[in-house]
């Protein structure tokens, strides 16, 4: 799996538009990809487990691996925007993205 660390120079952000866009990698954008599908597929079998009256426990423990697998998702696309996206603003002289990430930030650990 490609993770975060390997991203490169075509990771970068830009704005359009007036609207922020973020340009990932091809082996970012398959490796975020690949690792949301299979939450996707974590959260049939969750609604599954319900529909077939599984012991709430064994349900709690598939729910708690599918956060997981979204926190690990969460902290890719944070890295990036650290690397790149909040760099490249400050370097542009954009000191308001500090607060932007700050309530990122607070939002993901909620």
């Amino acid at each position: 799996m490609v993770e975060a660390n390997h991203m490169n120079s075509e990771e970068k952000c830009c704005t359009i538009n007036n609207e922020r866009k973020s340009h990932h990698s091809p082996e970012v954008k398959k490796n975020l990809t690949s690792r949301l599908n299979r939450i996707e597929g974590q959260i049939r079998g969750i609604k599954g487990l319900i529909e077939k009256d599984t012991y709430c426990d064994d349900v709690i423990t598939q729910i708690a691996a599918a956060q997981s697998a979204l926190n690990s998702v969460s902290k890719i696309l944070l890295e990036g925007h650290l690397k790149h996206c909040i760099v490249e603003r400050v370097q542009d002289g954009d000191e308001e993205v500090v607060d932007e990430l700050l309530t990122t930030i607070k939002r993901l650990m909620k």
